[in-house]
């Protein structure tokens, strides 16, 4: 059963609870989509349904400034969406029927799920990393974003992406996030999921998560885009394999 709720952020937040039945009491992961996306697109469509056929609990939502949450896209950065992060988990804590919270994330979200694990602990179970876009802070440093160049040192208002307006907030914020350090505070298991053909971001992003961490997995899977349409079947399988196997730990 698919529940459409609001939760109260800056503003409001649109988001999906997805569950195996109304009175359902267990663990519950949620999913964080990337930059440009929303909760309605895959993987992430496919990893709730699958964990609800296996009687697991999701909630995937829209950041702030993307699909029908509120707010605008140009005020949209990670730091804002890591406050929005904080507020869902905060609705997840305050539900009380959830024992255990795992985090999925893809792109820009697989960023801001790793950095949120860090800073909770233990209190995440598990976490999943598809292709996260750790690159973000390295383009933002050297002035490019989805192929459009600006001066680093003074960057401009708005910069129009694909029919959206990123601003100026954005790459300031990108440019001293401590992406890797925060995420490596998490000890937990972590997947890491990338594809060898990612133009946007190179798995060589993962490896270094993988680094970092001291409890996690990498599969590089040959020939992937970012967007994991080509094996998405098998990356949803194994992302709910990983978390149906660490969520009773």
């Amino acid at each position: 059963m698919i529940e459409k709720i609001s939760i109260q952020g800056k503003g409001r937040l649109s988001a999906y609870l997805q569950k195996p039945s109304a009175d359902y009491r267990g663990p519950i992961a949620v999913l964080m989509h990337g930059f440009m996306a929303n909760k309605k697109l895959e993987p992430l469509k496919s990893i709730a349904n699958e964990l609800e056929s296996r009687g697991i609990a999701s909630l995937r939502f829209d950041f702030d400034g993307h699909g029908e949450s509120e707010g605008r896209f140009r005020d949209m950065t990670v730091l804002t969406e890591l406050d929005d992060a904080r507020h869902v988990i905060d609705y997840v804590r305050q539900a009380g029927a959830y024992d255990s919270i795992a985090l999925v994330g893809h792109s820009q979200g697989g960023v801001v799920a790793g950095m949120i694990a860090g800073e909770l602990g233990d209190e995440i179970k598990a976490l999943v990393q598809l292709a996260p876009a750790a690159v973000l802070k390295d383009d933002a440093l050297q002035g490019v974003l989805m192929g459009k160049h600006y001066d680093p040192s003074n960057p401009p208002e708005t910069l129009t992406v694909f029919f959206h307006r990123v601003g100026k907030g954005y790459f300031l914020a990108a440019q001293s996030l401590p992406i890797y350090e925060q995420s490596s505070l998490y000890k937990g298991p972590v997947l890491l999921i990338h594809g060898t053909k990612d133009k946007i971001v190179p798995h060589s992003y993962s490896e270094k998560y993988d680094q970092v961490y001291s409890n996690s997995q990498l599969q590089l899977y040959e020939g992937e885009n970012h967007f994991l349409s080509k094996c998405w079947k098998a990356i949803v399988r194994q992302t709910v394999d990983f978390l149906a196997a660490n969520f009773t730990k």
